[in-house]
């Protein structure tokens, strides 16, 4: 007898109707395709991509095919705040609703890499110091030293009520006092090898895994189990990728390496201890070579290496490989050596990253930055593409499920698709059957859900027509006089999201003087939680800032009925990855621009645009004051990739209507 699609479908459908009644919500037909798909996809081995608008219930339009799936499903999230979402809201509740229904296996669990935990080995037989000393907190004390004591205590209690001893869960701390308490996948002693493996917290997350049927983890801990082959991972079948827009730059994220000259200095000061020739001063050698060749080199993206650099960077490299072969080998059964594994972990280290900058790869982007006066210049490598190691080592082995409220850039899948390894000439037509592929193909569909939102009745997009075209100097008094007159309209309830720190900060000085009456904050003025529950307790208040506002804030309800976006948000000329990018793709015969920089720029201002409007209630006007939006030919991309509100470039039709909403008309 054959199977069906409704008859596959039926047993999603029937369970997401038990969950929604269940967690008290109302079916959405969004939510309903959406999991439906999401089945078909993993029943087909067929990957998909389902842009799902704000509202539309996406995670329990993915999670419960995935309960439902007879294999081992991968939840894959870009941001911490949905990763918690997932394991302490949506999974908990869900598995209440529907983990006594017969074939759904509710078991979940989380891992994140091994720095996320903290290390009962460093924690117990203390941290090592710049010279590779054992030493212990108390031996420390001062600020940091009490810190680090109360995070050695919260471990100890974690420990001991076998709690999942999360950097999420510790008391408050900074990066530098996480690090006394945890270790790197290279720093760790090994667990068939540590005193304390039985008790290692990431080793007992790993074992939950194994025994769990739905793993929630991050982009990056996936980049490095699929794509650089560090296994990570027990072994599944399917993955689901929500915030899917993030993917291609997280995987480049984590495949970006580092390199300065203090930190092969540290690697060689810990080494010393541990080598008994002369390698670990080699080291220390090289690394004055490395900093005088980085300080002599010009700032921006290498095309071709300076000989003195080139040369640097061959001498760190063969020192480091010196330095790491010159380790004495621990002797079976012997107690393994903190100091010196993390040591050795340093210098490993350093010898990938040097080996790979100085193969200076066509594949690979070098570039050096321009440093500060608390953070020296230092190298960076980044892979120009990343789209064939996902297409070849993720998408070849598991069926991948891309979700997001934003997938459609330029009203089509095709750029997201190209981003993760997908060719345009793969695409299954919506209602088409399952046909023969050839075995190196990867077929995908694409799908958009819609949303519950009526954009064109909620929302005006107002375009600032008339206004100049930003110019390098920042914001001009055109500019200021409209984001002033703007938000005295809307009576503060406004969301500024700026191209750079200066041009917030611009704005937000000048409707302080023009606009007292109500309070204005500004991103860096405290940290970006607090800003965010002053801005939600008083509606007359405006919070202006960059980038963590552009895709990290959810303010539903009448605090945000004004979303101000002072240009299109293109990337810096001078940004060596993306420069690099747009030149590669103009050689291969294509238009780097709208390839690079127009895609770029049409994420981030689908995703401000989003901002606004966060619930079905929820009212208001985005303010874009770049005339190019209206004018420029690549405007209607633009637009395309923006939720469809009302349009209209007449500011006095705009101020009328915020009036209207604030109570002032």
């Amino acid at each position: 007898m054959t199977t069906t699609a409704a008859d596959r479908t039926s047993p999603v459908r029937d369970l997401l109707a038990t969950a929604v009644a269940a967690l008290g919500g109302e079916q959405r037909d969004g939510q309903v395709a959406m999991a439906e798909a999401v089945a078909d996809a993993f029943a087909d081995k067929e990957h998909l991509l389902v842009q799902a608008g704000t509202g539309t219930g996406k995670s329990l339009g993915y999670l419960v095919p995935a309960l439902l799936h007879d294999q081992r499903v991968v939840i894959a999230t870009a941001t911490l705040a949905l990763q918690h979402q997932l394991v302490e809201r949506d999974l908990p509740r869900l598995v209440k609703a529907v983990g006594t229904v017969p074939g759904v296996d509710a078991s979940y669990a989380v891992l994140k890499g091994r720095s996320n935990y903290a290390c009962l080995h460093r924690i117990r037989e203390g941290a090592p110091d710049d010279q590779g000393e054992l030493i212990q907190a108390e031996d420390a004390m001062g600020a940091m030293g009490r810190k680090v004591l109360a995070l050695r205590e919260w471990a100890e209690r974690a420990a001991e009520e076998r709690t999942t001893g999360e950097r999420d869960d510790a008391p408050r701390h900074t990066d530098k006092e996480w690090r006394q308490v945890s270790v790197t996948a290279r720093e760790c002693v090994g667990a068939s090898k540590c005193p304390f493996g039985e008790e290692c917290f990431a080793e007992r997350a790993k074992e939950k895994a194994q025994k769990s049927h739905l793993i929630v983890t991050n982009h990056s801990l996936l980049a490095i189990d699929a794509i650089e082959g560090i296994p990570m991972i027990p072994e599944y079948d399917a993955v689901v990728i929500d915030e899917a827009h993030e993917l291609a730059a997280r995987v480049t994220q984590a495949a970006t390496d580092e390199l300065w000259a203090a930190e092969v200095e540290r690697a060689a000061r810990r080494s010393i201890r541990h080598v008994e020739g002369e390698e670990a001063e080699d080291l220390a050698d090289a690394a004055d070579a490395l900093r005088a060749a980085i300080t002599d080199a010009p700032a921006g993206r290498f095309e071709e290496l300076p000989e003195a650099l080139a040369d640097a960077l061959v001498l760190v490299r063969d020192a480091a490989r010196a330095c790491v072969g010159a380790f004495p080998r621990t002797e079976s059964g012997s107690e393994p050596d903190a100091a010196m594994t993390q040591a050795k972990g340093m210098v490993q280290e350093v010898l990938t990253t040097a080996e790979r900058m100085a193969a200076n790869s066509e594949a690979d982007v070098l570039w050096r930055t321009e440093g500060t006066d608390r953070i020296p210049p230092m190298l960076c490598v980044a892979p120009l593409q990343v789209w064939a190691q996902m297409r070849d080592k993720l998408l070849s082995d598991n069926t991948v499920v891309l979700t997001s409220a934003t997938l459609m850039l330029g009203g089509d899948f095709a750029t997201v698709a190209g981003s993760v390894g997908l060719k345009p000439s793969e695409r299954v037509a919506p209602e088409a059957p399952r046909s023969d592929w050839p075995d190196d193909a990867q077929p995908w569909r694409g799908l958009d859900v819609g949303s519950p939102f009526d954009y064109a009745k909620q929302g005006i997009l107002y375009v600032a027509r008339h206004l100049p075209p930003p110019g390098r100097d920042g914001l001009g008094p055109a500019q200021l006089d409209e984001i002033t007159q703007l938000v005295d309209q809307a009576d503060g309830r406004t969301l500024g999201l700026f191209s750079s720190r200066r041009a917030a900060e611009a704005a937000a000085e000048h409707v302080r003087k023009a606009l007292p009456h109500l309070t204005t904050l500004a991103q860096g003025e405290a940290q970006l939680p607090e800003l965010a529950r002053q801005f939600v307790e008083d509606p007359h208040t405006c919070l202006f800032g960059t980038l963590g506002l552009w895709q990290g804030l959810d303010v539903p309800g009448d605090t945000c009925q004004l979303v101000i976006i002072d240009r299109i948000p293109f990337p810096r000329p001078d940004d060596p990855l993306m420069s690099a990018r747009q030149k590669a793709a103009d050689q291969a015969g294509g238009n780097g621009f709208m390839q690079v920089a127009a895609t770029h720029a049409a994420l981030l201002l689908a995703q401000g645009a989003g901002r606004l409007i966060r619930t079905t209630s929820d009212r208001g006007v985005v303010a874009v004051l770049d005339p190019r939006l209206a004018t420029a030919r690549y405007g209607s991309f633009l637009k395309a990739s923006l939720p469809p509100m009302w349009p209209t470039s007449d500011p006095a039709v705009v101020r009328q209507a915020l009036g209207r909403l604030s109570g002032r008309a």
